[in-house]
């Protein structure tokens, strides 16, 4: 039936009207978007076992493009430090808190193990998310899943994409049993096990969640974003495509060959990410934070030349991290940062400091704020000290020195100013070359000739960064001064929790998938 002229008016200025409502819906939207707090976006990029010697402005044979410029247009921080190993990082990270303050100063998380980052503090994402923040994860976990409430979506992270464990097939995405000889998918997000990602090589794939979350951000939400990427890069097992491994066949040794290309994924990966926030338009008004966990693994390819020994190690190899901050939102550029900053300090800087965020409500914090530090140049670090770690379930070593105070025979380490005390067994204090060429096919190692049952350090850092001459027996009175010191922090230790493989943590019992298995205590 032909409509009347009247009908077809009608039905045209009705058109007219739902088009001006959509137009003021999504002027609403972009006017709440200009209006809302702007708190900048933080992104939070963790490397996996990254080698000192392994990004390009530290002189490396591999070449990082991407990160060297980020970290030119920011602040480089040269005296910055981590733990020797994943989950201590992680949990200082994440928590804002020493090792020693939550039970997990032993070691790393197993996955089979009825043990995570204790529940009894707020995390730095359940902080940001309470100061507005949209809060997603993608990555490697590491801090404990045999409980569903360690999730990271349980604790404070509003999505999370990635691998709970350690050290999954880049291409399969499985991890082992405890008898090295069956493996099960450790891939999930919200709502369970990821399946169907076979194939696709895991940098790649993170990095593409990443960029999805970015343009969804920017399209649907008017909130800041937090984004803490933990990639598996550059942790072992190595594989990578072979055309990244192909820039680098010049170094004849197979690992520092495949070692090198991945970090070149790693690269291609963060730059990517920079890419996706510049077109969301959401560059201008991020801080970038980049960092390894610890020091690089030399049996897997990396290197930390010329600091010693390696990832495991309370050598400066093991701790001293790669770290600089960048961004378009950072006002402070082409700066070297020399000022003494931890791990546990981007939880203080980033919710109170970044997003002037209450630090109420948890537990107390061994981070201190260094966002006065990062950004004036010239202003000193708040931390005075700091306490690498205390580890008194590894093996003790030696015979005990002092009376009436720290017994060097069991690990432990600090650094209070230029100096810095080991006790105890400290593990590998090699100094190793990177392999380059069929002159050093291996690397060069340079052993320490020390007694082995030497228990006690002492060095002046700042004068010696590589740790080549122990002064202990020089400063006598500053060695019984930091003993007493670890003492006290550790009359605030809370025990270490560190429990026997569970059995029932097996993924055969749970359709061949690595998650939580405990479900009331």
């Amino acid at each position: 039936m032909a409509l009347s002229m009247r009908e077809i008016a009608l039905f045209c200025v009705g058109v007219s009207v739902a088009l001006l409502f959509t137009a003021s819906e999504a002027l609403v939207v972009n006017n709440a978007r200009r209006q809302a707090p702007q708190k900048p976006n933080i992104v939070f990029v963790l490397a996996d076992d990254y080698g000192f010697n392994d990004i390009g402005y530290h002189g490396s044979q591999i070449k990082t493009p991407t990160l060297d410029q980020l970290a030119k247009d920011g602040v480089k921080l040269e005296n910055y430090y981590v733990q020797p190993r994943c989950s201590p990082t992680r949990s200082q990270l994440i928590s804002g808190r020493y090792q020693i303050h939550t039970g997990l100063q032993h070691a790393i998380l197993w996955r089979w193990q009825r043990a995570g980052l204790p529940l009894d503090s707020p995390t730095i994402a359940d902080k940001l998310k309470e100061t507005g923040y949209s809060t997603h994860m993608v990555g490697k976990w590491h801090l404990g899943f045999y409980k569903k409430e360690f999730l990271p979506q349980h604790r404070g992270f509003d999505t999370y994409f990635g691998y709970l464990s350690c050290s999954e097939g880049y291409y399969n995405h499985t991890k082992d049993w405890r008898d090295h000889k069956s493996w099960y998918l450790d891939l999930r997000d919200n709502n369970g096990p990821v399946y169907g990602k076979e194939g696709h090589y895991s940098t790649h794939m993170f990095t593409e969640h990443a960029e999805n979350i970015i343009n969804q951000h920017a399209e649907k939400s008017t909130k800041p974003l937090f984004l803490y990427m933990a990639y598996e890069a550059v942790h072992s097992p190595l594989e990578v495509p072979k055309s990244y491994e192909e820039k680098y066949r010049f170094i004849k040794d197979e690992k520092r060959r495949k070692y090198a290309g991945m970090v070149d994924t790693l690269d291609e990966g963060v730059r990517n990410i920079t890419n996706a926030l510049k077109q969301a338009g959401m560059w201008e008004n991020t801080i970038l934070v980049f960092s390894t966990d610890n020091g690089g693994q030399i049996k897997a390819g990396g290197n930390n030349y010329p600091l010693r020994g390696w990832k495991g190690s309370l050598f400066e190899g093991g701790i001293r991290g790669i770290g600089f901050v960048s961004g378009g939102a950072l006002k402070t550029r082409g700066v070297v940062n020399r000022e003494l900053i931890h791990v546990s300090d981007w939880f203080p800087t980033l919710v109170s400091g970044v997003a002037h965020g209450s630090l109420n409500g948890t537990l107390p914090l061994d981070g201190f704020n260094q966002w006065p530090t990062i950004t004036g140049k010239g202003v000193p670090s708040a931390r005075p000290y700091l306490l690498h770690n205390i580890d008194i379930l590894y093996g003790k070593r030696g015979h005990k020195l002092y009376p009436h105070t720290w017994d060097t025979r069991v690990r432990a380490a600090i650094r209070v100013g230029d100096f810095k005390l080991i006790t105890g067994q400290p593990d590998n204090g090699s100094w190793v070359k990177p392999p380059s060429d069929e002159a050093v096919p291996h690397g060069e190692v340079v052993i320490s000739k020390e007694n082995k049952h030497k228990n006690l350090w002492l060095f002046n850092i700042t004068a010696d960064p590589t740790e080549h001459h122990d002064i202990s027996h020089k400063f006598p009175e500053k060695v019984k001064e930091m003993l007493d010191m670890i003492l006290e922090f550790n009359h605030t230790a809370v025990p270490p929790n560190y429990p026997r493989p569970d059995p029932l943590a097996n993924p055969a019992l749970h359709g061949g998938v690595w998650g939580p298995w405990v479900k009331d205590e």
